[in-house]
């Protein structure tokens, strides 16, 4: 998965990237290291997208909390 937008609330990335390096290195490569093909797990029910691969709410949350 790629960073694509960015929204810093109140220069909070700034201060990561300033006071918290390897945080930030360490959230940036999580980020990068998730494979989003691998979360497309949902068919489309809709008469106009029948059949189209979608991202599952579910697996989503899953990634949330595996190890």
């Amino acid at each position: 998965m790629k960073i694509a937008q960015k929204y810093s609330h109140l220069n909070g990335e700034e201060y990561l990237i300033v006071h918290h390096k390897k945080l930030y290195k360490e959230i940036t490569e999580t980020v990068e290291s998730i494979d989003a093909g691998k979360l497309l797990t949902k068919e489309s029910k809709e008469k106009t997208m029948s059949g189209k691969m979608l991202y599952s709410p579910v697996m989503l949350l899953i990634l949330g909390v595996e190890p």
